[in-house]
């Protein structure tokens, strides 16, 4: 499927129809496209739940949306800190104890840029713990409740992921020897398509019912430079931000919207813009490079994912 399937504009949320009596959960919803994504949910009628690290931004969110939406408004937040397998852990107890059906995961947070090595509480490396160890146990956790609909997990990656190693560097996942901001992000999002990848092919596997999508939010004008990244990557963002190489966060979002809620979708594809050097433009199926679903590399990745974590897929 290509953005002229959805007429030269590409995928816009002009497609969605009511959504009311759905339930979309995602992480980082209380800024940049993640909040836009929410935005446009409850639009069309749809309970958000937030998983934010932040109580303060999310209750600034919160109110933000009931005053653009109105009081009764079905939007909410469970705080978790996707860098703490604790925090993940305990955020899931919450909502499966508190949110009866999740037609859509949306797995949207992430940092990135981190200028030096650090490592979580853990013990992982920054970007790796957060982006993809954090969202590998989320999604296991909520994985029945999605089942039961059946619902979708919707996983956002960057074109980051085709800039690094075109591999997983198992033999120092923690980069100790070889630390590099870019290269240690792509990583991180390499290791979070694959990890999508790899799902697809274990639900098939097991008979499940669950649709995995991946998508990326091309360059938008969101924080997420801007709160991680070191000052020089800071600048450039800042500067390039100003060009007509960069989308806004609306914008940004409408990927992550059509993954969660337009049907008929390849799975094994990389949906964002199909502009320019895939930064802006239309949303449709973009390029998907062969490394990104290599499946030695996957299935291994799998393997280490639940070592490290401690956490074991039921199926």
């Amino acid at each position: 499927m290509s953005h002229k399937t959805f007429g030269p504009k590409g995928w816009t949320p002009e497609r969605l129809g009511s959504l009311r009596g759905k339930t979309y959960v995602i992480t980082g919803g209380n800024a940049g496209a993640g909040f836009q994504a929410s935005r446009i949910l409850l639009s069309k009628g749809a309970k958000v739940v937030m998983l934010n690290r932040s109580t303060e931004k999310s209750t600034a969110a919160v109110n933000e949306l009931k005053e653009e939406f109105g009081p009764n408004t079905d939007v909410c937040f469970v705080r978790m800190d996707l860098s703490e397998l604790a925090s993940v852990r305990a955020a899931a107890d919450e909502v499966l104890a508190t949110i009866p059906r999740i037609d859509a995961l949306i797995c949207n947070a992430a940092i990135a840029q981190v200028p030096k090595q650090k490592l979580t509480i853990d013990g992982f490396e920054s970007q790796l713990g957060t982006n993809h160890y954090g969202h590998f146990v989320l999604c296991g956790m909520l994985f029945d409740r999605i089942q039961e609909v059946p619902g979708r997990i919707v996983v956002v990656a960057s074109l980051g992921y085709n800039m690094g190693i075109k591999t997983i560097q198992f033999n120092d996942m923690n980069w100790d020897k070889n630390y590099s901001a870019n290269p240690v992000y792509s990583q991180s999002k390499l290791a979070q398509i694959m990890f999508a990848y790899e799902l697809q092919d274990r639900v098939k596997a097991a008979g499940k019912n669950v649709d995995v999508y991946v998508c990326h939010p091309g360059s938008s004008a969101t924080s997420l430079i801007s709160t991680s990244g070191g000052l020089m990557t800071r600048l450039a963002w800042w500067l390039m931000t100003k060009s007509p190489m960069v989308q806004t966060a609306e914008k940004g979002a409408y990927p992550e919207v059509m993954c969660a809620t337009e049907s008929g979708l390849e799975q094994r594809a990389l949906y964002g813009p199909t502009g320019r050097m895939e930064f802006v433009g239309p949303v449709g199926n973009g390029t998907l490079h062969p490394h990104a679903h290599d499946k030695t590399v996957m299935s291994k990745l799998w393997d280490v994912s639940e070592r490290a974590t401690g956490f074991s897929w039921s199926f």
